[in-house]
């Protein structure tokens, strides 16, 4: 046996999806319709937990925008951002054919949230946080879809871990969708699910977006020196010396750290939590909200963890544990 041997994809007995007679259910779908529905489920648990600015039956009619918005924006930010030529074919209709990208998807995202926010006359920002814990899950699903598929590989490189993919030459390669399925998945899902569970991020305005936007822009823009820059952008990546997908997580990481912030020097929102039997009203309007939709917050902090007045600590909601807590 050579130990000299590089790893190989197909020697993992992968492949793109699972056969079901003429048709081919892809991985990577799976990975969208997982992620969705996991989100789906943990959404609701937290619109159950104190605090909530969205209801349960909220969280239904969100879930259906943001889908949406993903699958919309995705394609569209992909047309934009890494394959413009798309925008002269058909296929740019076809997401199906491959072509998702992460910025556009997150516009389409905060597009819908603040459509429907809008229309159902919710806090925006507050909606925000409770979005942003969610989405790693389908983030790191669909990285691991990535790798599966055997796409988006990474940079030639000699770490013992270095895989040669198929139709990437004979070099063997980082497994950059693993990278990220770790830094913008596994990694964001612990922070995110710690901070609003254990402690009272939840009442702070714009924070866990904040923690989300910083946390998922620095994991890219760390993976893209490992990951091999998409074929029609190479000269471009030369030429500035950044990725296209570097370049974009820069303002992405900068509107984080304005919103972590922004957070830690107001006070926590003393805002009731909105529940179904408030949502029956027919434009949407919970008590807690001001007839503009605001959420009402309160005149002063207490001292803060690093003796900062107006910044409250960030320890668990005072009061009896609960069964969604």
């Amino acid at each position: 046996m050579n130990d000299d041997r590089p790893l190989y994809w197909t020697d993992l007995g992968l492949s793109q999806g699972i056969e079901l007679g003429p048709l081919t259910l892809r991985y990577y779908a799976l990975a969208y319709v997982l992620g969705i529905l996991l989100g789906y489920w943990h959404f609701n648990r937290m619109a159950k937990a104190p605090g909530s600015p969205i209801s349960p039956r909220q969280v239904d009619d969100l879930i259906i925008g943001l889908t949406f918005g993903i699958i919309i924006g995705g394609r569209l930010g992909y047309a934009t951002f890494y394959n413009p030529s798309l925008w002269t074919s058909w296929e740019v209709l076809m997401p199906w054919q491959g072509g998702m990208s992460f910025h556009g998807g997150l516009i389409g995202v905060l597009v819908a949230m603040a459509w429907i926010s809008w229309r159902r006359k919710l806090d925006p920002l507050r909606v925000t946080d409770y979005i942003a814990v969610n989405v790693p899950i389908g983030m790191m699903l669909g990285r691991i879809a990535n790798f599966i598929n055997g796409e988006l590989w990474g940079r030639p490189s000699d770490v013992p871990w270095a895989m040669v993919f198929p139709g990437a030459g004979d070099e063997p390669r980082h497994p950059s969708q693993l990278y990220e399925a770790a830094l913008e998945g596994a990694l964001l899902i612990l922070v995110l699910f710690w901070l609003f569970w254990r402690t009272r991020a939840r009442w702070r305005p714009g924070l866990l977006a904040g923690v989300f936007a910083i946390g998922v822009g620095g994991g890219r823009f760390v993976v893209e020196f490992f990951r091999e820059p998409d074929a029609q952008l190479t000269e471009f990546a030369e030429a500035s010396g950044l990725n296209m997908g570097q370049w974009l997580t820069i303002p992405l990481i900068l509107a984080g750290l304005v919103l972590v912030v922004r957070a830690l020097r107001r006070p926590e929102t003393d805002a009731p939590a909105v529940t179904d039997d408030e949502d029956e009203d027919e434009d949407g309007t919970a008590s807690g909200k001001d007839g503009s939709g605001s959420t009402t917050t309160g005149a002063s902090g207490t001292p803060g963890i690093i003796g900062t007045p107006g910044i409250t600590d960030l320890r668990p909601p005072p009061g009896p544990p609960s069964s969604t807590d």
